[in-house]
């Protein structure tokens, strides 16, 4: 008697591999039920799953031999593997492999305007509006979040505070460094700016949070500095 095939929509959930992700989670599925979400569909009575097992035995179950298969060689040895399938198997092993080798993640850590002005000048540096954002710190000065509190127009950024201090709530933040830029280039803080500046460290000493400086970015070409930081003029209140 022939075995009868099932399509995958017939298996139980426990044997789909995208329902047992779902379920069980990532690390619950098999090298072959990953290769068989990638190639999507098997070939003929053949599922996803079976074509997929084949797939690898073909490379001696090792995915590092499957990833040094061409896109040919896998076209010419499975049928039911089109361009497609074969391309989204490999993407898949060197997307692996760059994840190996990729050099691991610097924290950043904000102990000094540089820093602050390093961390933030992505977001804020030569940009033709003024914008307001906060550098989240916990105790070791290690930067938890950048949040951007407000945008403006060329001169003026209104910013609320409620804003700052709910997303320090969230985050668990102990420290903050405050950073807005000056589209005009010049980097003399405004009475706007101290009077901001003064606020914020008053409702910070509420939630016993420190604030550490404030930095108005300019651009690269500004010398000496392309930042003033108040922590560095004296003028944190």
């Amino acid at each position: 008697m022939s075995k009868i095939k099932l399509s995958v929509k017939q298996w139980s959930d426990d044997d789909k591999p995208r329902e047992k992700i779902l379920q069980k989670g990532i690390k619950s599925v098999s090298d072959a039920e990953l290769i068989a979400i990638l190639i999507g569909s098997g070939c003929g009575d053949e599922n996803a799953v079976e074509l997929a097992k084949r797939i690898l035995n073909g490379a001696n179950n090792k995915l590092s031999q499957l990833a040094a298969t061409s896109i040919d060689e896998l076209m010419k040895s499975y049928k039911g593997v089109g361009a497609a399938k074969a391309i989204s198997i490999l993407a898949a092993m060197e997307l692996g492999y760059r994840a190996c080798h990729e050099d691991p993640e610097k924290i950043e850590v904000a102990s000094m305007s540089q820093d602050a002005y390093k961390a933030i000048y992505s977001k804020i540096g030569n940009i033709a509006h003024e914008e307001f954002w906060v550098i989240h710190l916990n105790n070791a000065n290690k930067i938890l979040y950048k949040q951007h509190v407000a945008s403006g127009g060329l001169t003026r950024t209104a910013v609320d505070i409620r804003i700052i201090f709910k997303a320090a709530m969230e985050k668990g933040s102990t420290g903050l460094i405050l950073a807005h830029n000056h589209p005009s280039g010049r980097l003399h803080p405004s009475a706007e700016d101290i009077n901001l500046t003064k606020t914020v460290k008053n409702a910070a000493n509420i939630f016993d949070i420190r604030v550490l400086d404030h930095i108005i970015v300019g651009n690269e070409s500004i010398a000496p500095l392309p930042y003033y930081s108040f922590a560095d003029d004296g003028m944190m209140p």
